[in-house]
């Protein structure tokens, strides 16, 4: 019986990596891929506008 004790806690943690893998894969794109999408282009946008904005003492 030592040899199941010492396979349960691989075997739990690959089904749950598997479950994680599976939940990742499937919730890549679909509906809300273009809102996601929107939301980063517009991260990237402020964070350039604001590094290419000259501060009050630079100049």
């Amino acid at each position: 019986m030592e040899y199941v004790s010492a396979l349960v806690p691989p075997v739990v943690m690959a089904v749950f990596f598997i479950g994680l893998i599976v939940t990742i894969v499937k919730t890549q794109g679909g509906a809300n891929k273009a809102k996601e999408d929107a939301a980063v282009d517009a991260a990237i946008t402020r964070a350039e506008a604001a590094r290419q904005t000259p501060r009050a003492g630079d100049a």
